[in-house]
């Protein structure tokens, strides 16, 4: 089992210049997982930290909103959550205490002029829906503040009587879904009228309790996903709070979690996880099984430092095929954003080799997890 293991983290965290079998040579900037010769699924393409990053020719500078100055700022600071719309990310930094806007049509940066009533304090979590509205927990407001797709103050949810310590927040249909780390509870608010409509959860090790919880997403049929930091794992319930089931649990193994972070579930229903300890990102299908990880710690390209904030998006792919490898065709986008380091954050592309043909018998997702349960 342990050699097993070894064999599968050797082969996912190498990277580099290889050859097919057809004898064509991929480029030493190529970071595949897995890397050739298996089939890659993801593509590391870059980083993001400043303008140059998006377009070479232009020159970083954001608008000083508290001193009303146009000032150089070299790098996004701490990526602590990231969003997306189509043409645009949302990067929430930690370090600035804004929401960073990257404009990929103008391949501009600017921050969102949140002022007054929708000033911002100490952000914690994004959420964007498809229409590009921007809500955004604030701890020390101990609310949700709502901006619209033109980034202006719409409106706020909750108070400091409801709300102790918000750190994340999702939107589904007719309801804003809110976690509390301090409370141990996700709240479900009434969208149009914010009303607080119930409580899901509270403090505790079972089934559908939590302890520290730090993020929440819902997927694209209703189900809630709650990162339940402490106890290491993650929580799914169904849209009307359920409690369905749970992926990892404490460990140092492939599949266990140590420090999870952010997550996302793409439109198959694979849950991804970033983890701050193992720094990196894995990839469980619905049975709660692992099929694949990437990133990594250290200095390098595909690599992460602290990673936090995900964001999975399949409306700005075109904006990003000029980084992919021509025999790499890309499907959707994952944002995984970095505490530490350079800081910024990093952008794979998922997708599918179309190429020369690869080593004979190769498995990637669900198949390999079937040969390594044969092989145990």
């Amino acid at each position: 089992m342990k050699r097993i293991l070894f064999v599968i983290i050797a082969l996912l965290m190498a990277y580099g210049c290889a050859t097919t079998p057809t004898g064509k040579e991929i480029k030493q900037d190529v970071v595949f997982y897995p890397p050739i010769p298996e089939k890659p699924r993801l593509q590391f393409l870059l980083s993001i930290i400043n303008e140059k990053d998006i377009d070479k020719k232009q020159t970083s500078s954001f608008e000083d909103f508290l001193t009303g100055k146009t000032e150089a700022i070299k790098s996004i600071g701490r990526s602590w959550d990231i969003g997306s719309s189509k043409g645009k990310i949302y990067v929430l930094d930690r370090d600035l205490l804004k929401v960073v806007i990257i404009d990929l049509v103008n391949n501009k940066f600017d921050l969102l002029r949140d002022k007054r009533l929708g000033k911002l304090k100490d952000p914690t979590g994004i959420w964007i829906t498809e229409d590009d509205v921007k809500y955004v927990t604030d701890k020390k407001r101990k609310q949700v503040v709502v901006f619209g797709k033109n980034n202006e103050f719409i409106r706020t949810y909750g108070d400091k009587h409801l709300f102790d310590k918000p750190m994340d927040v999702a939107v589904y249909g007719g309801f804003v879904y809110v976690i509390d780390m301090n409370k141990y509870q996700l709240f479900v608010l009434d969208k149009d009228m914010g009303k607080h409509v119930k409580t899901i959860g509270e403090g505790g090790v079972e089934e559908g309790l939590f302890y520290k919880p730090t993020h929440v997403i819902v997927d694209h049929a209703g189900n809630i996903f709650v990162n339940d930091a402490f106890n290491f794992r993650v929580q799914k319930f169904d849209p009307e709070g359920k409690f369905l089931k749970s992926y990892g649990s404490l460990g140092d193994n492939l599949g266990n979690l140590a420090r999870p972070k952010g997550l996302n579930v793409d439109r198959e229903g694979h849950l991804y996880v970033a983890d701050a300890a193992f720094q990196n990102v894995q990839i469980f299908n619905e049975e709660g099984q692992l099929l694949i990880f990437f990133g990594g710690p250290g200095i390098g390209l595909g690599r992460m430092n602290l990673p936090s904030g995900l964001d999975i998006d399949y409306d700005n792919v075109d904006y990003f095929n000029k980084y992919s490898d021509q025999d790499f065709q890309l499907k959707y986008l994952v944002y995984v954003g970095n505490q530490l380091g350079p800081k910024g954050f990093n952008v794979y592309g998922f997708g599918e080799w179309i190429g020369p043909p690869l080593s004979d018998g190769q498995n990637t997702g669900d198949d390999q997890i079937s040969d390594q349960k044969k092989a145990e």
